[in-house]
């Protein structure tokens, strides 16, 4: 039996469903290290976790590493130490390398992590990335700006889904995105040559070191773009052919870049552009399942429950992934106006007639709902059709008749 330790911090829907997966899990005795308290959990969850620890800050290396001693003073042993968030991952790997527990450690995490080492290791194994540098002041970025040229991207050097991200074409939108991010000798942040082209993702698992199995999307349009219009609805689109043409001559990219940053076993998620000569740039990679949907995106495209995919990955390190029958397309709705709160919402039931695909799943906005700072926007719809065209098809008519205002 292993002893398993999932680090939770809140118990919304996305990381029950997590939790929940790793109680179905045969053969382990699990823990959870939480900020909230045990009688947060349903009473069907409790029934099934061997432990709860309560720490008052899941990003505090020394209060992961106090809960996790605690466990293992209990069990004799922590055989695995997991979390999927963005943030988490330095400090479960940092706790991970000081207790020698089965998984990514300190070095390889920081790899992933921090923007400008990841940038210059894969360079330094002959990758293709963006021109790059980490900024502490004015007068270096202004240097960057003068090898490089407008426009540049800043963005802070571990950030999570392209929050704080900013374009900067000129002295103006530079000086804004310094007061924004506040780039110091303590808090230095990352700029980067501005890079044009087709977004993707691209998923990967690896066991022991190898590549087992890959998957990328698409982004429509890009999510720089759609930050800096906060009214644009957009589209997330995984495709039933698990790769065109340009995504089979990135792959063997991918697992290059995997294997540079020491990735040895996990979920990864890449995004990467294909530029208008068709000569790919790797933006960035992070060793934790993807965000926008993607993983219930996956889960409707090959009937599994991608959650329960990556807990067993994670803590048996093994992978069967059934064969994609569907594709599917999520579509993101956000609202125009300058309002705190959802005014107006026209065109849902015009939309939803007729679809070519079939809505799967759904969270649509509310009027009087606070409009959302997330880039994920006020609502979706997710679609599915055993042909990509008519999930294209279905995307495009929802974000082009649905009309949301605030």
């Amino acid at each position: 039996m292993l002893n398993v330790v999932l680090v939770a911090p809140f118990l919304g829907a996305t990381m029950l469903k997590c939790l929940s997966a790793f109680t179905k899990l045969p053969n382990i005795r699990l823990g959870l290290i939480s900020h909230q308290p045990e009688q947060s959990l349903p009473n069907e969850v409790q029934k099934l976790v061997h432990g709860h620890y309560r720490i008052g800050n899941c990003l505090d290396p020394e209060e992961l590493l106090e809960a996790t001693t605690a466990f293992q003073q209990e069990w004799d042993s922590v055989d695995r130490l997991i979390g999927y968030l963005e943030h988490l991952q330095g400090p479960l790997a940092e706790v991970r390398s000081k207790m020698n527990i089965h998984g990514m450690k300190k070095q390889t995490a920081d790899n992933f992590r921090d923007k400008n080492q990841m940038k210059a290791t894969l360079r330094q194994f002959g990758l293709p990335v963006a021109k790059q540098a980490k900024i502490h002041s004015y007068q270096e970025v202004e240097a960057f700006i003068q090898t490089v040229g407008y426009p540049i991207i800043l963005k802070p050097l571990a950030g999570v889904g392209s929050k704080n991200t900013a374009r900067v074409n000129n002295e103006q939108t530079l000086l804004k995105a310094l007061n924004t991010l506040l780039p110091s000798q303590d808090n230095p942040v990352q700029a980067e040559q501005f890079i044009k082209g087709e977004e993707h993702t691209l998923e990967a698992v690896k066991i022991k070191g190898k590549v087992v199995w890959q998957s990328s999307t698409y982004y429509l349009p890009g999510p720089l773009q759609v930050l800096e219009n906060p009214w644009m609805q957009y589209c997330v689109l995984l495709p039933k052919e698990l790769a065109h043409e340009h995504v089979k001559k990135f792959l063997p990219l991918n697992a290059k870049a995997l294997a540079a940053l020491g990735m040895n076993t996990g979920l990864s998620h890449m995004e990467w552009f294909l530029q208008s000569d068709k000569t790919p740039i790797i933006s960035e990679v992070g060793a934790r399942p993807p965000g926008v949907n993607i993983m219930p995106m996956l889960s409707y495209a090959h009937e599994v429950d991608m959650w329960a995919q990556w807990a067993n990955l994670m803590v048996f390190e093994q992978w069967e992934m059934p064969q994609r029958k569907y594709a599917v397309g999520c579509a993101f709705l956000r609202a125009k106006g300058v309002g705190r709160t959802i005014q107006k919402i026209q065109g849902v039931e015009e939309a939803l007639q007729d679809l070519s695909a079939e809505v799967v799943l759904s969270n649509l906005p509310k009027i009087g709902q606070p409009r959302s700072p997330h880039y994920e926007g006020d609502g979706w719809i997710m679609v599915r059709h055993e042909q990509t065209k008519e999930v294209i098809n279905s995307l495009r008519k929802l974000i082009t008749t649905i009309r949301i205002e605030r």
